[in-house]
């Protein structure tokens, strides 16, 4: 498992090379990744059959029980093969669709950089591992959102998307750490079996709550759905791979592998069903509203997203199998269906199916996976989507809570969708000819193997169920149901389900039909919105932006001393309150026995400098002063044996100086602009602090820690560092990494100066 992980993260860096060196067939072979990557997971689904599961483990931060854990089952790997089945064929699609780009090399890269992450989310078995890919989900997918940055809405939509994924992303760690706490392990696969402590525990709501944040954001729920069709201004591949087969299910995927966690309680199911059914039906509604192909197909995704998320709600048998097939089904016809919107707005410029039409005839292959993506979309036998349809209605008419009502809004739901499948993938090649921007002509391969190979995936999958059930759903629906899941099968003979497909079928064919009458009602959605949670989102963000500039005005304001007057006052209250709290000042007391004579003179000429440091008229001559401090107390390193310390205070000191006077040498007097009232406060918060500061060492010097740290190093330094200088071993060796991060800031600043220094020398040039 963690090959696959380092391999894809390895070919994302190596992308934009390969295509640099390679443009003709880069993007052939960059597609054999995702390709490899699915076919050893194929050979891994006799491991998972029956519902089994096995975990791989790798340690990485073993003292802090973060380890690279990998939990493979049913669930997992069938996440997995979506991912990376699909998302060969979006790369391969991508090749053509953005022939000639510029950064179509860097675009590969962000592409594999994302797949990689969802593979790491869905195989998964440590929660810190688990959201950490998590969030490369979200800042990869910002980038592919983004890729069109020149334009302002691919900004925005990017921006977006990254704040509200990225804001459930942080209510989810919460969530995952409490939910560690409760069970005592932060490792998924212990955790299954850990139901009854953790709904028993009086955390429970908080943590549910916390974790269908981060699902319900990263699954676009209602109200969180805003950043889904907004995102439909990032190229069409990622559309069709991000926003319909991999990211927005990221969140489905853990509702679902949470399932036997947290099930059981009323409050999970209420949630769920909640949301889901409220996401499945007014998503569906605002699609029929919609004229663009891509933004149709992004509210369908809303509402498809909705329907699993309310058949796991359900939790029964029926409702669970429903949900794994209808995740297959949709993935399959979706992905067509969005490669299908980008060959027509390649071929035609234009995605406004109000001007297409008769496209049949000049995308014959594009048109054949949009109606077989379409069929499988509507429900209609012998495609798999009839099989998922059937499950959803079983599913609702065996529900313990109100199966009448949940009949009627899944089969409302399916009859707007039935609508959008004709809308999407029947009227733009089956409709009278009109005239596009561009003269279409005949698709290549890149552009119609991905629909075509997918829509006949789902007639595949229809005819012969029994493939997906053994190899891919039943082994899933045990891993979240913990018992066998429904049987697969395209004809049940004719009962009632029949019935109410056809119903459904037929509503749906009225619903396109009528169209024009619909939308004009279902506009209401449109007005909502703008006074919904997209207006709520725009108020809030603009509120943080006017908070963020008035207080970075306030406490950002150029003045060096404010800053300082910040900082120390912060510091002084939280010192002040522990040391009160913790009755720590019965601690101070002061012995002036042991100090010499030489020693009170040193301090003597210290206060005097610094005195007339603050006094200095002169800019010089303060630097002069505080050499004076700095030297002070590079003799009191001196007195107190520390000769090392010494000598390199008085090299800083030294160097330090002359630096300052070499750099203000020509800088005028100090001018009087402080008023009476600051210089009081300073004087009261300077030496406030001081006093602070000689309370700390003075309670430090009389409570000694008893630490092993001094003995280690002294014992030590010689033996395993062979050092006799135990400062020099402690920084070189011991505290190697420390000395080498320091190390690192310095040449990373002294780069920033060179650089700077550079285009200075070249503006002066210029001009």
């Amino acid at each position: 498992m963690l090959a696959i992980i380092l391999i894809g993260f390895l070919s994302a860096i190596i992308a934009p090379f390969v295509h640099k060196y390679l443009p003709k067939i880069s993007g052939g072979l960059l597609s054999l990744v995702p390709a490899g990557i699915f076919l050893y997971l194929v050979s891994l689904l006799s491991l998972v059959s029956g519902g089994n599961s096995t975990t791989v483990n790798y340690n990485w931060f073993s003292s802090f029980n973060i380890n690279l854990n990998f939990f493979i089952d049913g669930l997992g790997l069938t996440f997995a093969l979506i991912i990376s089945g699909i998302g060969a064929l979006i790369v391969f699609y991508s090749s053509g669709y953005l022939k000639g780009h510029r950064k179509l090399g860097r675009f590969y890269g962000y592409l594999l950089f994302f797949m990689t992450s969802m593979l790491g989310v869905v195989l998964s078995d440590n929660i810190f591992t688990l959201f950490i890919f998590w969030e490369l989900t979200s800042i990869s997918s910002y980038l592919l959102i983004g890729f069109n940055h020149e334009q302002a809405r691919s900004r925005y939509a990017a921006l977006q998307a990254l704040l509200i994924t990225g804001g459930g992303g942080l209510a989810l760690l919460a969530g995952l750490i409490l939910l560690g706490n409760i069970t005592g392990t932060y490792v998924l696969s212990e955790m299954l079996s850990m139901n009854q402590i953790v709904t028993s525990h009086y955390l429970y709501f908080p943590v549910l709550i916390l974790v269908l944040l981060g699902a319900f954001t990263k699954s676009a729920q209602v109200p969180f759905h805003i950043w889904l069709p907004n995102a439909m201004e990032a190229p069409t591949p990622v559309s069709a791979y991000l926003h319909s087969a991999t990211m927005v299910k990221a969140g489905v995927f853990l509702i679902a592998r949470l399932n036997p966690i947290f099930s059981g309680p009323d409050s999970w199911q209420i949630i769920l069903l909640s949301f889901g059914g409220v996401t499945m039906l007014i998503s569906a509604a605002m699609a029929i509203g919609q004229n663009d192909l891509k933004r149709i197909l992004a509210y369908t995704t809303i509402s498809a997203l909705g329907i699993m998320v309310f058949l796991i709600g359900l939790g029964t048998k029926y409702a669970i199998t429903g949900a794994i097939t209808f995740l297959i089904v949709h993935s399959l016809y979706k992905g067509g269906l969005f490669l299908v919107a980008g060959a027509i707005d390649h071929e035609t410029g234009t995605r406004d199916i109000r001007k297409l039409g008769g496209l049949s005839t000049v995308l014959p292959l594009i048109a054949t996976g949009g109606i077989l993506a379409a069929l499988s979309y509507s429900g209609i036998p012998p495609f798999f989507g009839f099989i998922a349809k059937e499950l959803i209605y079983e599913a609702t008419v065996h529900a313990s809570i109100n199966p009448s009502l949940l009949l009627i809004a899944a089969m409302g739901t399916n009859m707007l969708l039935v609508a959008t499948a004709i809308m999407t993938g029947i009227q733009p090649f089956f409709s009278k000819a009109k005239k596009t921007p561009k003269h279409p002509h005949r698709a290549p391969v890149t552009l119609w193997l991905g629909p075509v190979l997918l829509g006949v995936t789902g007639l595949l999958f229809g005819v012969l169920p029994f493939i997906p059930e053994n190899s891919l759903v039943g082994p899933a629906v045990h891993n979240i149901f913990l018992h066998e899941g429904a049987e697969l099968a395209l004809w049940h003979g004719f009962n009632i389900l029949l019935l109410y497909s056809l119903i459904t079928l037929l509503g749906g064919i009225g619903f396109y039909y009528l169209s024009t009458f619909v939308k004009k009602h279902i506009a209401i959605f449109n007005k909502i919105e703008k006074i919904g949670p997209e207006a709520i989102y725009n108020l809030l963000l603009k509120g943080l932006s006017n908070f963020s500039t008035a207080t970075t005005n306030f406490l950002q304001n150029g003045y060096l001393r404010n800053y300082f007057m910040w900082i120390f006052g912060f510091f002084l209250i939280m010192v002040v309150y522990s040391l009160a709290r913790f009755e720590l000042f019965q601690y101070v007391t002061i012995d002036f026995s042991g100090i010499h004579f030489y020693e009170f003179l040193v301090v003597v000429i210290m206060l005097l400098a610094a005195f007339a440091a603050i006094r200095s008229k002169s800019v010089l001559g303060s630097v002069a002063a505080l050499g004076i401090v700095g030297y002070g107390i590079a003799i009191i390193f001196g007195f107190f044996s520390a000769p090392d310390l010494a000598l390199t205070q008085f090299s800083i000191e030294t160097l330090t100086v002359i630096l300052l006077v070499l750099i203000v040498y020509n800088v005028p007097n100090f001018k009087k602009i402080s008023s009476k009232k600051s210089v009081t406060r300073d004087i009261i918060i300077s030496g406030s602090v001081g006093v602070v500061v000689t309370i700390l060492v003075l309670i430090v010097l009389n409570n000694p820690a008893d630490s092993k740290i001094s003995t280690f190093f002294l014992e030590n330094s010689y033996l395993m560092a062979h050092g006799k200088n135990v400062v020099n071993v402690i920084l070189v060796d011991f505290r190697g990494f420390d000395t080498m991060g320091e190390i690192t800031v310095l040449s990373v600043a002294a780069i920033g100066v060179y650089t700077l220094l550079k285009f200075r020398k070249r503006n002066k040039t210029l001009k």
